[in-house]
């Protein structure tokens, strides 16, 4: 699996991708802790449940089905308000894709079990033909070594870098849509004059 670090980076750069123009710090730290949310399965390790279970890591909680139902439960509960009523569809997908983007993640990785995406109906595990991120440690002692900042290299070259793109691509997109937008309307109140 990518680190905690890398999961919550990408939830920002599809958070700016399919949220609203100017979304709330509610929605970023949300969709960060969504992100990582899904290794919650690695306590399964010390209850001595089987690693290919489905309750196990890259298990249930790596599934569409787990990515579906906590989008659901997440905008049912944190944007329930009015002032949300009109993107709570754009959210749904946004909250979706963000948690389903940390079983993305974990099949590109090279170790450990693939990843069961369709658990519940199958318990199946997938790894992606092309796998460039290392297996980031499970425990936080190995994590801040030297095998530990060639991992955070590794995955700012596959996961950062590209986040960060997509953030900064939809960024601009929306700066030149609402500048085109205020120049057609200064062109129709011309004309109107």
């Amino acid at each position: 699996m990518p680190s905690a670090f890398s999961h919550a980076i990408v939830a920002v750069g599809l958070g700016t991708a399919l949220s609203q123009s100017k979304a709330s710090l509610k929605l970023w730290l949300l969709g960060a802790a969504c992100a990582v949310l899904p290794d919650v399965d690695v306590f399964g390790f010390w209850f001595g449940i089987p690693y290919q279970d489905l309750l196990r890591h890259r298990g249930l909680t790596h599934s569409l089905a787990f990515a579906a139902a906590l989008s659901i439960l997440v905008v049912a509960l944190a944007f329930h308000q009015e002032r949300w009523a009109g993107c709570r569809n754009r959210l749904l997908l946004c909250f979706f894709c963000v948690i389903a983007s940390h079983g993305a993640l974990d099949v590109m990785t090279n170790g450990g079990l693939g990843v069961a995406f369709f658990a519940l109906f199958d318990n199946t595990r997938y790894f992606f033909p092309f796998r460039p991120i290392e297996v980031s440690p499970l425990s936080v002692e190995t994590f801040f070594t030297a095998s530990g900042a060639a991992i955070l290299s590794n995955e700012f070259l596959w996961i950062w870098l590209p986040s960060l793109f997509l953030a900064v691509l939809f960024s601009v997109g929306r700066r030149w849509q609402a500048a085109g937008s205020l120049k057609a309307e200064a062109q129709s109140s011309a004309k109107d004059l």
